[in-house]
């Protein structure tokens, strides 16, 4: 009894009640409320046929679109309604085959089994981190299957507009399912509804939905999403050696940088399922249908722009792009690694030479059992609260940057990536401070800049 005394007075009122209510789902939500979240739901599924649209049709020229709507706006739209792709058989083939590799590689290839952080009411979710493995083997199985003439891969891009449009419909079905199955049918307590039906669907209504024993969550971001961009981009490269007979060094810069990303990203899957994507944001729309169709088509635009824009860079320009963002991608990897590192020592590790430096913290689960997290105070996180979002702009940056500057449409992808980290990062310190209390606002005092350092 004295030692649960003791627990409680480590955590303060504020903390007591982000136990009571972390992983509920209760939300405030009014007519201004809805109407921004029915936007979010509404908005990006044409976006995403638009930016097909402007890729592969107007071959990423903006001013395409003046040119279309000279006519009038009815003339324009008929035309660009007339040029959008449907459903087709090999695009459903295509999709059909790639769920069911992503599904069998997640469950069934090797690796060791790892716990995620305890969730808001008290849940541990167990993963399998082979991220890795299965990379490795899709990009080997990738080439052997191309050169065998199994399998062409130009045939993806040819196919790219079918697959978005029958993937907009399917997801939207799915996150549908999503909603239904976290409140009929959890796969754990933290689910719940939030009150609102359109926020249930747009928001999730489970933390850690799983099918059997696939996890949907590491499905659809990690095994679809993430791994699917490798293999887009090395499906638009060998498009471009279809149509130009060789692959531009600009393509070859956009594509080895992506997939440094996505290997780091792989190497650190046990520390993204501690982040807030899979930690607090749930299954829905938000984060299914994102990495199902949004991924597709906005992380993969700087190549799939240069598909029909071959650049030549000069070997000066090309060796120092390449470098550069072999830099900044690594300096993101070795961020993430560090503290993943310091976790598992439980904070008995040196960082940059020294004894790692951090804030013991308590917080407390919806069950009222309290619990101790270590907030790391040195290395790179004694720079900034969130420097790692640095070095990830910078790459997603250099791999735009062989698409040159006659157009913006190569650099959408990190024109979205900005303020979504920025987002990001101010999201997760209200999470932290509501969650960690009086710990959190002593770490903002020994680590006071939430971003940039010594700007904000």
């Amino acid at each position: 009894r004295q030692g649960l005394e003791t627990d409680l007075d480590k955590v303060d009122e504020s903390q007591k009640k982000w136990a009571l209510t972390a992983g509920t789902g209760k939300v405030k939500t009014g007519p201004l409320a809805d109407l921004g979240t029915l936007a979010l739901i509404l908005l990006p599924p044409p976006t995403v046929m638009v930016l097909w649209f402007l890729n592969v049709r107007l071959y990423g020229e903006l001013n395409g679109f003046h040119t279309m709507f000279l006519g009038g706006l009815k003339r324009g739209m008929d035309y660009m309604f007339s040029m959008m792709p449907g459903v087709t058989f090999k695009a459903v083939a295509i999709i059909a085959v790639w769920c069911l590799y992503a599904a069998l590689t997640q469950l069934y290839v090797p690796g060791k089994k790892v716990k995620g952080p305890v969730s808001p009411k008290g849940n541990v979710p167990e993963y399998i981190a082979n991220g890795f493995q299965c990379y490795v083997l899709t990009v080997v199985l990738f080439f052997v299957t191309w050169k065998a003439g199994l399998f062409n891969p130009a045939v993806v891009y040819d196919e790219f507009g079918s697959i978005l449009f029958t993937m907009n419909i399917a997801s939207l079905v799915f996150c549908g399912w999503l909603t239904w199955k976290g409140i009929h049918s959890p796969s754990s307590t933290d689910c719940g509804s939030s009150g609102s039906l359109l926020y249930d669907f747009y928001w999730g209504t489970e933390l850690y939905p799983k099918i059997g024993p696939l996890d949907i969550k590491t499905f659809t971001n990690c095994r679809f999403g993430m791994m699917g961009w490798g293999v887009l981009v090395l499906c638009f490269a060998a498009k471009q050696q279809e149509l130009f007979g060789q692959v531009a060094n600009s393509m070859i810069v956009t594509v080895v940088l992506m997939h440094v990303y996505i290997a780091k990203f792989f190497l650190w899957e046990a520390g993204y399922w501690r982040t807030m994507d899979i930690c607090h944001d749930r299954a829905g729309y938000y984060i299914c249908w994102g990495c199902l169709v949004w991924v597709p088509i906005l992380y993969t635009s700087p190549a799939l722009y240069l598909v029909q824009n071959a650049v030549n860079m000069g070997s000066l320009l090309f060796s120092f792009n390449l470098a550069a963002g072999i830099v900044a991608i690594l300096i993101n990897y070795d961020a993430d690694r560090q503290r993943k590192a310091f976790r598992e020592a439980d904070g008995k590790i040196t960082v940059w030479g020294q004894p790692a430096s951090y804030i013991e913290a308590y917080y407390m689960t919806s069950s009222g059992e309290v619990k101790r997290s270590l907030l790391l105070t040195s290395g790179w996180w004694g720079i900034s609260r969130h420097f790692h979002y640095l070095p990830e702009i910078l790459g997603a940056f250099l791999w735009s940057c062989p698409g040159w500057f006659r157009t913006v449409t190569p650099y959408f992808y990190v024109l979205f990536l900005t303020p979504l980290l920025l987002h990001r990062a101010v999201r997760d310190d209200i999470r932290c401070a509501s969650k960690y209390g009086k710990y959190w606002k002593l770490y903002c005092r020994q680590v006071p800049y939430k971003f940039i350092p010594y700007i904000w």
